[in-house]
């Protein structure tokens, strides 16, 4: 039982208190409002204030922490804090941080043109939050517009594009304001948004709404972008001078100083621990420098020669004190002004293009070229040109030919009549892939204009998918429409391609935020909407964080299958779609699913998943069947793709990404040298205190005999730990109050921020030597300092709430209200009596960084483990029959649950013991949560690129050289797109194969059989095995008998094979030699026996 002071026999009374502890904040909503209005007026916002008692962690940090109203000169709207739910944008304010979120949600802004990129664009702000979108579009919704905006459906044609777009996009996140305009624009309405984007404008027209936009005070960000069949172009003009607080969106770098010599200038050495990421030209600020405390005055300092562990410091040290131990040295990140020019002006002095694919090095400055043509080609005929049309390829040739003579010396020596024709013929088309992928580039600009955060693009994109284009050449008439939903699609690809995407038989692996990306996409394609058919498979059901950028997901379908969900919104953007939705995960354990007959009908498979070993297993199954495979992923405003082509690619586990560099055990418990390391700790005694030995309890209670004699069996100083957390539990620190879950978390307290630390430098003074001599506490390592508790510390109080709470909830005990009140927790817990502590001479603590647990055996652990079995059926006799504890599973994404109040406040105690900077528990649960940062435009811009590949794939006859790989960083912005690597090839006489290859024999043929038709190739089979047990080896005399019997009875009779009923074949590996005794690696063989 656990000590505690009575302040009656009854235990803690706590009388009631007339003054009101809790604090009350402003919190501040947005009303979501649907509308139409013919001239824009500001979007109002309502506020409201309401009460939120007790304690909870602060709301600083968030990676963020640039201030103010303004950015870079231009207005922020309402400057009231909105309050961000952090539920819901979890994974959004890992990328940008809780300044930039308020700066969004401040932030009203203009997308003109409701097309396919029109609303790509507006569900990207609408899902990130900004406070208002105003749709602007004069236009009626025609069938046409239905390959590329999901959501038309042919109800809506002859219905306004803007007001048809609203209600659903609404949908997306009620907190913004999502309204309508239906009229002319003018330019003094651009003065109530503090950014606009035009995806359907005249060169001349915008040129008039960019100046206004240019000269405006403050300035607002104008962004002009088309996409045009496969051609894409992006303008952006942010003002004279725009402010960029965080270019790359990284967190600062930071190294642990190993010494700094007193020199002119510097040589600064850091530990070894991790290489340093500094360049060149990077201001840093040193601090914690014992000896040269010169150094921790604040001041920014450039650095030079930045190696891997050392730099130069461009300073005169000579005179500043020695440098003894410690310091830390960190990156200062300082904000870049932009000078951007107006259009009228870029247009003719461009500057550097960003490219996309160095291949096409020459591409942008002819598409600059190209763009204009397009535009006084309409301002001429008043139309685009037609499909298929030479009369009007011409006519755009022409057009670019005379701009391009005009030019001077800036001229192009080749206009490229053939790129200009293909150009010309889809110009008229929105393809949805297109759309997707510079909805997500413009949709991130937009952010970046509204808040500063990551560096803009600066000012010209240009981009184009020719390769996308069929093989053979498109006969004119087969582009003609048919007056379809795929009209814009078939103007660009033709009709056979249309029926091939119509008839593919495609498989989706996932529906999170890829998922539901691809799914749109796919739908708008027509793909698998005729004779095809599409599965989509997900295991996982949709919880609160993924309406963030889930799009297909809604608040009501929290706790349903994703997959489910996900399909049936699918096939509301396209009826046709035939789709079933399976909520198994693929693997190993589902093969009788996702069997071989499923495998061997598939056209294609796109991965939609979340972690490396299910796309390995899936790229296993493609290599294996000889199925393309299109992977993509993201990591913040960070996204790849890669495309896995049989025969003409290596496959997805050919190259592989180093694996994360984990921190050693005794580092993370003992030795601590920053907050990732707490939070690690911390997250592994949450998991131990509340999940693990409640569990073991429950394990003992439920079959005492059966755990008793497996701890017996085991013997080892594992079980010992576990018999000893089980009789803690059930004996010392059993709770039956409440008031004994304040004591037990009181003494946890102590023991972990006081006791432990005392005993460590008790065992290792300040002064401590290692072996070699040199000092124990050297860099990386921190002394520590023992906490003394204060109840006047709400940082302790906090932690003793929420771990009593939890505590609480493993026993079953009723929380009572006043635990939330700080005053009234003060008192219950200056009751506790705290018993004395002396660090032990003999204490054991482990330095190994090689040592994987902290558990040290003992010769006498069986003596041990038999004296605690004893004690624990003395225990037993005592308790309820029915009693069990409630073990607890973390769950990160509930703030109502106090898992991460814990875990916040056992790192950030932990980080006071060493002198670490604490962290807020919005940054406690992206580490200890382990967050993948996610946001929706680096997914759009994914899946919109893996489109434009899928293509090619079903269309068939392109090559390697064709298909393009991707990786792309919105933050910066970066992309590079470069082709596929082909595969290792093996040769051998004149054959050659590789990883792709599988050779088959079919009627279930002998082993010497086989062996004859290796033969034939010039290959001396010695050994054929399946799984781990031999069938064959030429050593063997005895294995000539089996020359006659079929390779699938040899395996079931040998290798005791159990051959499911869905399965037809038979794999073997066949190990070869030459004529030459040369070993010879053949690819996998499959035997059909059905």
């Amino acid at each position: 039982m656990l000590p505690r002071k009575r302040a009656s026999e009854g235990g803690v009374v706590v009388e009631e208190e007339s003054d009101n502890t809790t604090a009350n904040a402003a919190s501040f909503s947005k009303k979501a409002r649907i509308g139409c209005f013919a001239a824009c007026s500001g979007a109002g916002a309502a506020e409201s204030a309401g009460n939120d008692s007790g304690l909870g962690f602060g709301s600083g940090g968030g990676g963020d922490n640039s201030g103010g109203n303004s950015i870079g000169g231009m207005a922020l709207g309402n400057s009231h804090p909105a309050e961000i739910d952090e539920d819901l944008h979890s994974r959004q304010l890992a990328v940008y941080g809780r300044e930039t979120m308020r700066r969004l949600f401040a932030s009203s802004v203009l997308v003109s043109g409701m097309r396919g990129l029109g609303v790509e664009i507006a569900k990207n702000l609408i899902l990130a939050g900004v406070k208002s979108v105003t749709l602007h579009d004069e236009g009626t919704v025609e069938l046409w517009d239905l390959s590329s905006n999901f959501v038309f459906s042919e109800n809506d044609v002859g219905k306004n594009r803007a007001v048809a777009s609203v209600s659903k996009l609404q949908e997306l996140n009620n907190a913004v304001v999502v309204l309508s305009l239906t009229t002319k624009l003018t330019k003094e309405q651009l003065s109530n948004f503090q950014a606009v984007v035009f995806t359907e404008i005249s060169l001349e027209k915008a040129i008039e709404f960019n100046d206004y936009c240019h000269s405006h005070q403050p300035p607002i960000a104008f962004i002009k972008t088309e996409v045009r069949g496969l051609f894409g172009s992006l303008f952006c003009d942010f003002g004279p001078e725009f402010t960029v607080f965080d270019v790359d969106g990284e967190d600062p770098h930071t190294g642990i100083i190993a010494s700094i010599s007193n020199d002119n200038p510097a040589l600064v050495s850091c530990v070894d621990d991790e290489r340093l990421e500094f360049q060149d030209g990077d201001l840093v600020v040193f601090s914690e420098v014992h000896g040269m405390k010169e150094l921790n005055d604040g001041k920014p300092r450039k650095i030079k020669n930045a190696r891997a562990y050392s730099f130069t410091l461009e300073e005169d040290t000579t005179n500043y004190g020695r440098y003894e131990k410690g310091g830390i040295v960190t990156q200062v990140k300082q904000p870049k002004v932009l000078n951007f020019k107006p259009l009228k002006e870029a247009l003719s002095d461009p500057g550097d293009f960003l490219l996309s694919d160095f291949s096409k090095f020459d591409r942008p400055p002819l598409l600059h070229l190209a763009f204009q043509a397009l535009d006084k080609f309409v301002s001429e005929m008043g139309r685009f040109p037609v499909a298929g049309s030479e009369d009007d390829a011409q006519k755009l040739i022409s057009i670019a030919s005379n701009i391009n003579g005009n030019l001077g010396d800036g001229r192009l020596e080749d206009v490229n009549p053939k790129l200009l024709r293909q150009f010309a013929f889809g110009a008229r088309a929105v393809l949805n892939p297109m759309a997707a992928m510079f909805g997500g580039i413009v949709g991130q600009e937009v952010v970046k204009a509204c808040s500063g955060k990551f560096h803009p693009l600066f000012q010209f994109f240009y981009f184009d998918s020719v390769e996308s284009l069929p093989t053979e050449p498109l006969d004119p008439n087969d582009l003609k429409p048919l007056n379809s939903r795929y009209d814009a699609q078939i103007s660009v690809f033709g009709q056979k391609l249309q029926k091939k995407l119509e008839d593919a038989e495609v498989f989706v692996v996932g529906s999170g935020a890829l998922g539901c990306e691809f799914l749109k996409n796919l739908a708008l394609m027509g793909v698998s909407c005729g004779q095809g058919n599409m599965t989509i498979t997900d295991d996982d059901v949709i919880e609160k964080s993924n309406l963030s950028r889930q799009f297909l997901f809604r608040d009501w379908n929290i706790g349903q299958a994703k997959s489910t969900v996900a399909a049936s919104a699918a096939t509301s953007i396209n009826p046709h779609l035939n789709i079933e939705a399976l909520q198994n995960r693929v693997g190993p354990e589902t093969e009788n699913v996702f069997h071989d007959t499923f495998w061997e009908n598939l056209s294609v498979v796109i991965n939609a998943l979340d972690n490396v070993n299910a796309r390995l297993y899936v790229d296993q199954r493609c290599l294996y069947f000889q199925k393309p495979l299109l992977d993509s992923g993201t990591l913040g405003a960070k996204c790849n793709t890669q495309m896995v082509i049989p025969h003409l690619t290596e496959n997805y586990g050919a190259s592989r990404d180093p694996p994360e560099k984990q921190a050693p055990m005794c580092t993370v418990h003992s030795f601590p040298h920053n907050i990732d390391h707490c939070l690690t700790w911390a997250r592994s005694e949450f998991e131990g205190l509340l999940e693990k030995t409640p569990a073991e309890v429950n394990a003992y209670l439920s079959n005492p005999n059966e755990y008793t004699n497996a701890m017996r069996n085991a013997g080892d100083a594992q079980a010992r730990d576990n018999l000893e957390r089980v009789l803690e539990c059930l004996d010392k620190e059993k709770c039956e109050t409440f008031e004994d879950c304040i004591t037990w978390a009181r003494l946890k307290f102590e023991d972990y921020f006081a006791n432990r630390v005392k005993q460590l430098i008790y065992t290792f003074p300040e002064d401590a030597a290692t072996s070699t001599g040199a000092p124990f506490w050297s860099a990386p390592k921190r002394f520590p300092h023992p906490l003394q508790f204060s109840s006047s510390d709400l940082g302790h109080l906090q932690f003793l709430m929420a771990a009593s709470i939890l505590r609480a909830e493993t026993f079953g005990i009723p929380i009572p209200d006043w635990v939330k009140n700080p005053k009234k927790l003060a008192a219950a817990v200056d009751r506790v009596i705290l018993p004395d502590f002396q660090p032990k001479k003999d204490a054991k603590i482990v330095t190994d960084e090689k040592a994987t647990s902290l558990s040290t055996a003992s010769v006498d652990d069986a003596a041990v483990i038999n004296d605690l079995i004893v004690k624990l059926e003395g225990c037993r006799t005592k308790l309820q029959p029915e009693f069990r504890m409630k073990p607890i599973q973390f769950e990160k994404d509930d703030d109502t649950n106090y898992h991460m109040d814990l875990i916040a406040g056992l790192a950030n105690m932990r980080a006071r013991n060493y002198s670490i900077p604490e962290v807020d528990k919005l940054k406690a649960k992206f580490i200890a949560g382990r967050i993948i940062p996610a946001i929706a435009t680096s997914t759009a811009m994914a899946t919109g690129l893996v489109c434009l590949e899928l293509y090619k794939v079903l269309d068939g006859g392109h090559k390697v050289e064709d298909y393009r790989n991707t990786f792309a960083n919105l933050a910066l912005p970066l992309f590079s797109m470069a082709e596929p690597v082909p595969p290792k090839v093996i040769k051998h006489q004149d054959m050659s194969w590789t990883v792709w290859d599988r050779w088959i024999l079919k009627d279930n043929p002998t082993l010497r059989e086989l062996l004859e038709w290796l033969k034939a190739k010039g290959l001396i089979a010695y050994s054929i095995s399946c799984g781990s047990c031999l069938l064959y080896n030429s050593m063997f005399p005895k294995h000539k008998e089996r020359m006659d019997k079929k390779i699938v009875d040899l395996a079931r009779e040998v290798a005791k094979v159990d051959i499911p009923s869905y399965r037809c074949h038979l794999d073997i590996v066949v190990a070869c030699e030459d004529d030459e005794d040369n070993d010879i690696d053949i690819p996998q063989v499959s035997i059909y026996f059905r």
